[in-house]
């Protein structure tokens, strides 16, 4: 392993605990947290001029904060980036990850820069040499998952409002699966349950992984994270989710319904198992 700067990705279903491990993650003085960066670096097609990547690229890094604390266009990471954003947004989106890469600022060039953009399934360059890039495959709970998401759809009155969000989750969590086992020991599955209810345990293992010691500060990402999330879940600013990780339970008290039948499907509970709880000792 040498000392460049290596990538870390954090894929898997949107409201899965993206933005806390991004937050806890770089709270590692090795390791800093860049929220989802990709999606700031891709080039906003034209139906998407009221997004924020698009908007970032204007006024709104005037406005918007950074988790370090500053405004975008001040932000020691993201503000020098922005300036050169859209002059430069017919490059490859290679080539502008590598040239976020290489203006880090000197004083906090990390081992590891966390990218946690969950729609971005596979970037275009896994067989190129010159970058090394790990995975952490975070999936949540489906009765958690499909719980929360279906809160959704019962407001705009569909009929069985757990439905689409349980074959949604069953879908892409089967699709993720399959595409990040060609990357063999390159990627880590992690359940969001794992981390959430053992947060010490889980991040012990992650860092294990990416060959670096584990340090306290991880399980207070609130008081001692340098992330420089700039687009992510927006409980990046409120003080009391992300002082440290902790678990939503409210699955458990919801009437009965698909939430808990999901799994009595054995291929769904497989799966399920294997994705969520991979961290855990095999049972007897």
């Amino acid at each position: 392993m040498t000392n460049r700067t290596k990538l870390l990705l954090i894929r898997g279903l949107g409201h899965s605990g993206t933005t806390i491990l991004d937050l806890a993650l770089g709270a590692h003085p090795s390791i800093m947290g860049l929220g989802e960066a990709v999606r700031i670096l891709e080039r906003p097609r034209p139906d998407e001029a009221q997004r924020g990547p698009a908007q970032l690229r204007g006024d709104l890094r005037y406005e918007r904060s950074c988790t370090c604390g500053k405004l975008a266009a001040d932000c020691p990471v993201w503000g020098p980036l922005l300036d050169w954003l859209p002059a430069h947004d017919d490059w490859p989106l290679k080539a502008k990850l590598e040239h976020l890469l290489a203006t880090l600022p000197s004083a906090d060039q990390p081992r590891w820069v966390v990218d946690s953009f969950q729609d971005d399934r596979l970037l275009p360059f896994w067989t190129e040499n010159d970058l090394e890039i790990r995975v952490i495959h975070l999936t949540r709970d489906v009765r958690s998952w499909v719980y929360s998401r279906s809160r959704k759809e019962r407001q705009q009155g569909r009929w069985l409002p757990e439905l689409r969000p349980l074959l949604r989750w069953w879908r892409l969590s089967a699709r993720d699966s399959y595409q990040f086992k060609a990357l063999g020991n390159r990627v880590l599955r992690l359940g969001y349950e794992e981390l959430a209810l053992q947060p010490d345990v889980a991040l012990r293992r992650v860092c294990a992984w990416l060959e670096l010691p584990f340090v306290e500060t991880m399980l207070q990402p609130g008081d001692h994270s340098t992330s420089h999330v700039l687009s992510g879940n927006r409980m990046r600013f409120d003080p009391n989710q992300r002082q440290r990780i902790r678990y939503d339970g409210s699955w458990m008290q919801a009437a009965s319904g698909l939430t808990h039948l999901a799994l009595c499907i054995p291929a769904l509970s497989r799966l399920n198992r294997s994705l969520v709880y991979s961290g855990l000792p095999p049972r007897d």
